[in-house]
């Protein structure tokens, strides 16, 4: 063994040497003609670049660096349940139910788990993450200064202690000390972002102030659209924020600002109006945050239409004439205003779009969230036109966003809605393939806006897409991404139905159990019609029997669930199919425990298959049991049976007297 061993080495290493000289002189002879133009351009180079080049000895990384390599590596995993549950392997959703109430359990861990740390922090003092991460450090909740004086003030604005500022405030007015501007102003800034309320820290329990509830309920009726928005309204009149403004001797416009914001975001719309008044009476010029908020509106404070767009486009000229350069929230403001001007948006909205664009302002996903609900109504009569939604997917095409504005994770669920309605598959494609570009899908919203687009996703491709390519779709996202709705099975069976697979029915059946569907009465009564429609093979109508006496099991152990005839008449005539005699007869016990009335076509199913399977003396007792329900199809029921069964004298007297009971009736 080592001689050929040995010899086949000897060959290999002086064919090697061989080739390697062959190559040598092939490169060489190339080299030749290539040297001299080489060194010309090499000098040419030479004499452009004279600035040296500097190569780093170290590469310099950032601390999550690693981290991001290795999560590059991992992809998502279809048939695993989502990334916050795979932890605790009891907190493994399998229903949409199940879904919100782990979600909110973990959450609700989380917030007093941070509640506890925050407030006891001598226990919590070593740190051993690297990097530090700062959300697992315990954050300073108490209160260490109790003197009287303005550096208290900011410890208690900073811990975002609305009440203790306010009351701290007073106190140095009372002691004649002076506040500078800037902590006033940060003030009431805290006071209008909460409403002159202490905001509820997290995972600490909420207190409802019953006495305030009280009064709320004791208001009078709303009359109208304006009433109804005051009742809305959570802005109190002469709150600490509108009494710290008036002491104060010198208003600048950061004040009227912090106040006509806080006024528009807690329903207050018409006072932030006055209050804009008040400051261009003094001529101050508002930022571009105020005139945000006022754009916003507008909408609430007229009722008019063409008076809603004089009044935005009097803002903006203001914005012009004070200098103040609009950004990106100022046109998604103007466009959502726009929603709620009837027959003006779909005019406007295109300029304020090339305005938009002629100043730099690259959209946001709420931008064009906006335009499609312009132009793209819910519910209206008649198809809608895609060819704007056409032009904006194509402009969009392999774009990676990030978040910019708060309603840019409305976009996807719009557009989607938009091609379930116009039924347009191709349309919904492009849209989820640019779900799928870098991170975008963490646009989608939260985990109802993500049901909602994946729902309506999975909808279309129910109506529009072979089965093969929707059963491809459902094993994917379901249940790592969605879980779908009773609406969402119905449309999965009516796509079975469709192309004629309802050979998958019994397995659909198991995901309906495991979602938690099997409690709707509708779903499972179309998935029983489905299976009892026609007659198929008989492995197949083995698997909707046993489908079926699942069926039977899950309506007798839930009392809220009833039987109807039709689910009954389903179940039986399934069983029959499959020449379950036993179980059959027990389902037409049922009916008569149910006070359910079986049919004339079940009953002569039932007689075939007891002729077929020789049991006369179940065909006896249907007939005796035709006779109770008083059916007039029992005479024709027991004569068949006389004249195909083999009856003893006892089962013939019994069935004659059945037969000849019309014939009594009419003597």
């Amino acid at each position: 063994m080592a001689a050929p061993c040995r010899h086949v080495g000897h060959h290999i290493k002086r064919n090697g040497r061989f080739l390697r000289i062959n190559l040598d002189q092939l490169f060489a002879s190339r080299g030749l003609r290539w040297t001299s133009a080489l060194q010309q351009q090499g000098e040419e180079v030479h004499e452009e670049s004279k600035e040296p080049i500097v190569i780093p000895r170290k590469k310099s990384w950032s601390s999550e660096a690693v981290l991001e390599a290795l999560a590059s590596t991992v992809h998502r995993d279809p048939t695993a349940y989502p990334y916050q549950f795979q932890d605790d392997p009891y907190l493994s959703p399998r229903t949409s139910s199940e879904f919100k109430l782990f979600s909110l359990s973990q959450e609700s861990g989380r917030a007093a788990a941070k509640y506890f740390v925050s407030n006891n922090p001598k226990f919590f003092t070593k740190d051993f993450a690297e990097p530090h991460i700062p959300c697992l450090m315990p954050e300073s909740v108490t209160l260490r200064l109790e003197e009287v004086s303005e550096e208290a003030l900011k410890e208690r604005i900073t811990l975002r202690k609305v009440s203790a500022a306010v009351e701290m405030y007073d106190q140095l007015l009372q002691a004649g000390t002076s506040v500078s501007m800037e902590t006033t102003q940060e003030l009431l800034d805290l006071i209008c972002l909460y409403c002159d309320k202490n905001p509820v820290q997290e995972g600490a329990p909420e207190v409802e102030d019953a006495e305030e509830a009280g009064e709320e309920t004791k208001r009078r009726k709303p009359k109208g659209r304006r009433a109804a928005d005051h009742l809305r309204t959570s802005w109190k009149e002469n709150n600490n924020a509108e009494r710290i403004f008036n002491l104060l001797p010198e208003k600048d416009s950061r004040c009227y600002s912090a106040l006509i914001r806080g006024m528009v975001k807690h329903g207050a719309y018409s006072k932030a109006f006055s209050l804009y008044t008040d400051l261009l009476n003094n001529r101050l010029s508002a930022d571009v945050h105020t005139f945000n908020a006022l754009i916003s509106a507008v909408p609430d404070v007229r009722d008019k239409f063409n008076e809603r767009w004089d009044l935005i486009t009097e803002l903006l000229n203001q914005m012009n004439e004070q200098k103040v350069r609009p950004n990106l929230l100022t046109f998604n403001s103007v466009l959502k205003a726009l929603r709620r001007c009837g027959f003006l948006a779909k005019t406007y909205a295109p300029q304020t779009l090339n305005e938009m664009k002629a100043l730099g302002i690259a959209p946001s996903l709420a931008t064009y969230d906006h335009i499609l609900a312009v132009f793209y109504k819910s519910g209206s009569s008649g198809p809608n036109n895609t060819d704007i939604i056409q032009d904006m997917l194509t402009e969009l095409e392999g774009t990676s966003f990030t978040c910019r504005d708060p309603h840019d994770v409305y976009f996807f669920s719009s557009a989607m809605r938009i091609c379930l309605d116009s039924k347009d598959l191709e349309l919904g494609y492009k849209v989820h393939s640019l779900v799928e570009v870098g991170d975008n899908w963490r646009l989608l919203g939260d985990s109802y806006q993500q049901s909602v687009y994946y729902g309506r996703f999975f909808s279309l491709l129910c109506m529009m897409e072979h089965i093969d390519v929707v059963l491809k779709w459902y094993s994917r996202i379901i249940p790592s991404l969605y879980y779908p709705n009773p609406q969402g099975m119905r449309d999965l069976l009516q796509a079975l139905d469709t192309d004629g697979r309802l050979d998958l029915l019994p397995t659909i059946w198991k995901d309906i159990k495991t979602l938690g569907h099997d409690n709707k009465v509708d779903l499972v009564e179309e998935l029983l019609s489905l299976m009892a429609r026609e007659e198929h093979s008989p492995e197949v109508q083995e698997s909707f029997a046993a489908c079926a006496l699942d069926v039977k099991s899950v309506f007798d152990g839930r009392s809220s669930m009833e039987w109807s005839t039709s689910s009954l008449s389903h179940v039986t005539t399934l069983l029959l199919r499959a020449n379950k005699l036993q179980q059959a007869w027990d389902m037409l016990l049922l009916f008569k425990a149910k006070n359910r009335v079986p049919s004339e076509v079940l009953l002569n199913n039932f007689l075939s298959v007891c002729q077929s399977s020789g049991a006369p003396k179940r065909a006896v007792e249907l007939v005796q049991l035709a006779a109770a329900f008083c059916l007039p199809a029992t005479p024709v029921l027991a004569k068949t049976a006389l004249a195909e069964f083999q009856l003893t004298d006892e089962q013939r007297s019994i069935l004659s007297e059945f037969e000849a009971a019309p014939e009594k009736e009419t003597e």
